[in-house]
């Protein structure tokens, strides 16, 4: 073969293999794309190629922005060196379909289990790093952490090669690192860690205890962030974990779901909620049902049960909902609608599936009540007559949920039209044909068929006291 052929073949050969990697990189950037950025070939207008190509540089070019690059929309190296660097699974960019509705425990006692142990490390270290991890969040925070050894916790742990049984299988050394889920039943709030990375405490390898901070706060409900210096940063990088210390964007980010540690020793010691609730003679402010669970009120908390079982979870009103004030006066859902109404002095509020609702709160007078009614003492919603009953004072009134309008006739006297139950009410909820009537440390069962007051109880009988 001539010297000129050769060198033909040699020019060739590295064009072609240039032309290779190119597109190696392409594809390579498309999967990157379409596992953290929404990208979808099988989405796209495939009439034109140039639809195709424009479709793939607003991709690269939302992903350059989120990292606080130039957007070109071009396959560039500070691009490509991003797309390599270790990171996280979850996706930096999420579809509402996708995207969780609620990101957040409706609990302040989360448990934790540690499912099996990477043989890179001793498993006492182990234990230390997700103890350490947790506490991070838990300083921050009302919530409290307790490990457990068998049966299903909120928060399992565990360590996987490859596919490991949920959809989203780890890709070997480098790439994604982890992977967690966000708050909810089932796989929801576990972690995962790809086995095939080596796991240490110190800079080598990949540090355990910086990624279990980062999928602990997937698993609490926070989403990706673009600063660089929160630990919700999706790419991996090495700090000094003796001296690691959450960023203040990070405590904003986990207190806007939870709110910050509760001051109150009282309420913050070890004693769980539910003894804590048996120990006082308590009094509610508002009870009401939300779904299969009951809702108890009382100054800035709230008591979360559900009927039959022996756990209470107990948190603070700001921590389930930031925007709601505390001191709630009456509640009552609207069965089936997912729909709960809060009441506060003149104003109330509505919870749908969970969220506060724009366009509140609004004046109670918008309801139909005179402006003689300043507040409502208790509100109940009776699903067989689809009303809702508001207690204020010695009277009540009745409200049609169908015709949105007061029903005439009304306000009547309670000790007239409620046999055996006289005013001043706290709270009230329907619960499988009868109103459970607060009033005080007691409880009034009232059947509402006969109608006749059928038991009393305490005001604490539902938490087993």
């Amino acid at each position: 073969m001539g010297t000129m052929k050769f060198l033909t073949l040699i020019v060739a050969l590295q064009v072609s293999a240039s032309g290779a990697a190119a597109m190696n990189e392409t594809e390579f950037a498309k999967g990157y794309l379409k596992k953290f950025y929404d990208f979808d070939n099988d989405r796209i207008p495939m009439t034109k190629t140039k639809t195709n190509r424009n479709f793939l540089e607003e991709k690269i070019q939302e992903m350059q922005q989120y990292f606080g690059l130039e957007a070109t929309g071009q396959l560039d190296t500070p691009t490509l060196k991003i797309m390599h660097t270790p990171r996280c699974g979850v996706p930096d960019v999420q579809h509402l379909r996708a995207a969780p509705w609620r990101s957040r425990w409706m609990k302040r006692y989360l448990t934790y289990r540690i499912y099996n142990y990477t043989p890179d490390m001793k498993r006492s270290d182990v234990d230390y790093i997700f103890q350490k991890a947790f506490q991070v969040w838990s300083d921050v925070t009302p919530l409290r952490f307790q490990k457990i050894y068998k049966g299903v916790a909120d928060i399992m742990i565990l360590f996987a090669f490859g596919a490991h049984g949920d959809g989203s299988s780890f890709d070997g050394r480098g790439g994604t690192l982890a992977h967690a889920f966000y708050p909810g039943s089932g796989i929801q709030g576990d972690a995962h860690f790809d086995e095939a990375e080596t796991w240490t405490k110190s800079s080598r390898g990949t540090n355990l205890f910086l990624v279990a901070v980062h999928e602990l706060g997937h698993s609490l409900g926070l989403q990706h962030s673009n600063h660089p210096k929160s630990i919700m940063y999706p790419t991996y990088s090495y700090l000094d974990p003796n001296t690691f210390r959450l960023s203040a964007h990070d405590i904003r980010s986990i207190q806007a779901l939870y709110g910050a540690p509760v001051k109150n020793p009282q309420l913050a010691n070890s004693d769980s909620p539910p003894t804590a609730a048996c120990h006082q003679s308590l009094s509610f402010d508002a009870v009401t049902t939300v779904g299969d669970k009951i809702l108890f009120f009382k100054d800035r908390f709230l008591w979360w049960k559900l009927p039959g079982s022996p756990d209470t979870n107990f948190t603070s009103i700001s921590s389930v909902w930031p925007t709601i004030p505390s001191g709630i006066q009456a509640a009552y859902e609207i069965e089936g609608r997912n729909q709960l109404f809060l009441f506060k002095d003149d104003k109330y509020w509505l919870i749908n599936d969970f969220m506060p609702q724009p366009g509140y709160p609004r004046s109670i007078s918008s309801l139909g009540f005179p402006e003689s009614v300043k507040k409502i003492d208790a509100a109940v919603f009776d699903p067989l007559r689809r009303k809702v009953y508001f207690f204020a004072d010695k009277q009540y009134w009745r409200y049609d949920v169908r015709q949105q309008l007061m029903d005439p006739a009304y306000p009547k006297l309670i000790s007239t039209h409620f046999p055996g139950i006289e005013p001043k009410i706290d709270a009230v909820f329907y619960f499988r044909r009868h109103f459970y009537v607060f009033q005080g440390t007691h409880q009034l069962e009232y059947d509402a068929l006969l109608p006749r007051v059928t038991r009393k109880l305490k005001s604490t009988s539902w938490f087993g006291c």
